[in-house]
């Protein structure tokens, strides 16, 4: 069976399903390709991650009526506190001193993607396909064909343009067999969830450690959801150890700002690693978020950068429609690329440069980051960039 569409999005998550939803109002066909099952989404471990969502995020969710569907389960992010652990350096960003409500929300993945699928399933230009797995791409002068295998059919369908929305181990990217660059870090993020005696009042914590910077965010009353970050083989050495060592060992690398922790959550281990691909603009594909590039958690830039992309992808789609113009067409995807080459390159160097400057213990750079931290927090030109940037006001589109 063949079927033909105005748009293939291959991935109904996060950054898929926000696609999807942007372009709802467009007037296009949408075939949304998913390879989990809703319960098998529900019951995946990358559901646990906490996802700090930049302020712009949360205003680009609200328009697309998810976030006040989960609002009562996200906790604001009132105040951002970035330390290095042993020294005196640190910034200390304020939503009050802002003048704005919050600097972000937390939220965790599963609540998202859970919303975003509701969202998904009121619209009729929208058809959902789960579970269903790509077996294989042809891209051609007018559409690009992608077959299909679902509930053991294949079919085939077309559109003029595909979006390969499919995460960091991309089966689009895969299948078309696009080059990429990768920078393994050669770390491990630790994953759980602790309770806290003090209460967070709110704070965002992002304390950088000799192994990494270890991040704990707000997620509830007195709790929060912590992202550690480890040397490959430390990483997996604590995972095999007992609850109770694990949190020694994570009480005496973040101190007692919060009081006692206690562990809530089974720590689970993800490899980090820098992943950039070269797109072909003659394809009629294109790719964003993680299918694009997967870069490092530090300072929690992954989601809120792979939503930018869906956003100016959709605005630029829309705009295209208009226009009754191919929306595949290689000028057209080339047009995108540089647009949303200046937000990537900065967010990548941010997100990458961190990792080298807060990884190395030597005296005189140590002196120097602490120095510039204590700068950041007494220039108030420079502490309203930063803070802009946390909420995502400060990048290129």
């Amino acid at each position: 069976m063949n079927e033909n569409f105005d748009l293939i999005i291959v991935g109904g998550g996060l950054v898929g399903g926000s696609l999807a939803l942007a372009l709802r109002d467009s007037g296009l066909r949408i075939a949304l390709l998913e390879a989990l099952s809703d319960a098998e989404r529900d019951a995946s471990p990358q559901g646990d991650r906490a996802l700090a969502l930049s302020r712009h995020s949360v205003q680009t969710l609200r328009a697309l009526d998810v976030f006040d569907r989960i609002q009562d389960q996200s906790t604001p992010i009132q105040k951002i506190h970035v330390s290095d652990r042993g020294h005196f350096g640190k910034v200390r960003l304020d939503a009050g001193a802002r003048r704005v409500d919050a600097l972000g929300h937390v939220l965790l993945a599963r609540t998202l993607e859970s919303a975003i699928s509701r969202a998904i399933s009121e619209e009729d230009s929208i058809t959902r396909l789960a579970p269903a797995r790509i077996l294989s791409l042809s891209p051609g002068p007018e559409r690009v064909l992608a077959s299909i295998r679902m509930e053991n059919l294949d079919q085939v369908i077309s559109a003029p343009l595909l979006v390969g929305a499919d995460g960091g181990q991309s089966t689009v990217r895969s299948l078309l067999g696009l080059s990429q660059t990768m920078k393994d870090y050669g770390q491990t993020a630790i994953v759980t969830e602790v309770s806290t005696q003090l209460d967070h009042a709110g704070t965002a914590f992002e304390r950088f450690t000799q192994t990494g910077p270890l991040a704990l965010l707000p997620v509830g009353p007195k709790r929060c959801s912590v992202v550690w970050t480890l040397e490959k083989g430390e990483a997996e050495a604590l995972l095999q150890e007992s609850d109770a060592e694990v949190l020694k060992k994570l009480q005496a690398a973040f101190g007692n700002w919060l009081g006692a922790l206690k562990i809530e959550r089974k720590p689970q281990g993800f490899p980090l690693r820098l992943l950039r691909t070269e797109p072909r603009v003659d394809l009629r594909v294109a790719l964003i978020g993680n299918a694009l590039h997967t870069i490092h958690p530090v300072a929690g830039q992954g989601f809120n950068l792979g939503l930018r992309d869906a956003l100016v992808l959709a605005e630029r789609i829309t705009a295209r429609r208009r226009l009754g113009e191919d929306i595949g067409e290689a000028r057209f995807l080339e047009q995108y690329r540089l647009a949303r080459k200046q937000d990537l390159d900065q967010v990548v160097h941010f997100t990458d440069g961190l990792i080298r400057i807060f990884s190395n213990d030597l005296p005189p750079l140590v002196v120097l980051r602490n120095l510039a931290l204590m700068t950041l927090d007494r220039l108030p030109f420079a502490k309203r960039s930063l803070a802009r940037r946390a909420m995502g006001y400060g990048t290129g589109r």
